[in-house]
């Protein structure tokens, strides 16, 4: 081989060499570029999750706070009674801040299906409030992508058989149904929040009125979870 010719053959293995390492630094920064990418979809998604979870328990504070003003629960139960926290009729839709649209008849819908299969006492969700959340304090305080629905319904544990009127016979200290009702003098709120990319979160409660007829409501029961 003729010293050109063995200078050509190493230019040639040389330019391939050349052309590999490249294409192995663009791989790995590709990959590097597609896991930090990764890593901040996820750490975006934590965040709007515990967000979506403030906005649930925001709204479920709101509707426990306003329900001692009324008298007869047996009115929220039916939809006759609504909290002052409302951006419109009850039915349609709403826009979200990322433009999605979110239709208040499928909430409701999506949050009595839950229940199944249906018994006679299950509980018939109600809209009672809804809201973008920073609609919930005056003045600005509160600057929050997150749209807020809270529903109310009768006390799951009722044993009356009719999920729109609250119970009476409560149960004394040591008694038990069928002689009383455990769910009198209670209801069930429910706040969903929905935000950016999906965030979705759910804040449940039951508040009952207190035995000597006071207006404080203490909660008896609350779950915090993601939709079903």
């Amino acid at each position: 081989m003729t010293p050109t010719k063995r200078r050509c053959g190493d230019a040639g293995a040389a330019l391939v060499a050349a052309v590999l390492a490249l294409a192995l630094a663009g791989a790995l920064g590709a990959a590097l570029a597609l896991t930090t990418a990764t890593e901040s979809v996820v750490a975006g998604d934590f965040a709007r999750a515990h967000a979506a979870r403030y906005a649930a328990e925001a709204g479920l504070e709101r509707a426990i706070a306003e329900l001692p003003s009324i008298g007869d629960w047996n009115l929220a139960l039916g939809g006759a009674v609504q909290s002052t926290f409302v951006d419109g009729p009850p039915s349609g839709t709403r826009t979200l801040a990322d433009g999605r649209v979110l239709d208040l008849a499928r909430v409701v819908t999506s949050a009595n299906a839950a229940g199944a299969p249906w018994g006679t006492n299950n509980p018939v969700w109600r809209l009672f409030a809804y809201g973008p959340l920073d609609a919930l304090l005056p003045g600005g305080v509160v600057r929050s992508p997150f749209y807020v629905v809270v529903m109310v319904a009768d006390d799951p544990s009722e044993t009356d058989g009719n999920p729109l009127v609250d119970g009476d016979a409560p149960c004394d200290a040591g008694e038990t149904p069928p002689g009383c009702n455990p769910g009198s003098g209670a209801i069930a709120v429910r706040a969903e929040a929905f935000g950016p990319r999906g965030a979705h979160q759910i804040a449940h409660a039951i508040v009952e009125r207190p035995r000597d007829g006071g207006t404080p409501l203490r909660t008896r029961a609350q779950v915090m979870g993601p939709l079903p």
